[in-house]
């Protein structure tokens, strides 16, 4: 699993020109599976990222998580984080999980996420979307789970 989480103030992915998924305040989540990826990774990075601590507090200190400002979460899948750039110019996406188990790996991290108490407003797997952001911050933090 490979996630890149990033704080904004806004964010929206949008299809064809139609907005799917849209948020204020908290985090866009880009976000890739392997084969490899199952429940145990899935409940470490629902919890890390529930509790992960990077909103400011009244003293302008990173020790808010993303409950205690009330925010949400826009995941966008992205099976392009698996990308192997080694050989050529042209990046191979061999390690990025099949599109059935990424898909179920992907819904249940959602699912997931919204049963930790969290908004979660998605793109669509599989589909050419275009990603708006502003990063607040600016503040990015990559998770991969060959580092568990």
């Amino acid at each position: 699993m490979r996630i890149v989480l990033q704080r904004v103030t806004s964010a929206q992915v949008a299809i064809d020109d139609q907005v799917v998924g849209k948020i204020k305040q908290g985090y866009l989540v880009l976000f890739g599976a392997s084969d490899s990826d199952g429940e145990d990774e899935l409940d470490y990075y629902v919890h890390k990222i529930a509790k992960l601590r990077v909103f400011s507090d009244d003293a302008g200190k990173m020790n808010l998580s993303i409950q205690d400002v009330g925010g949400a979460i826009l995941s966008v899948s992205q099976f392009t984080l698996y990308a192997d750039t080694k050989k050529g110019n042209r990046p191979s996406f061999t390690k990025a999980g099949a599109p059935d188990h990424a898909k179920e790996i992907y819904d249940r991290f959602n699912q997931k996420l919204r049963n930790a108490g969290i908004q979660v407003e998605t793109g669509e797997f599989g589909a050419d979307m275009q990603v708006s952001l502003v990063n607040d911050g600016p503040v990015t933090i990559l998770f991969d789970s060959a580092d568990l």
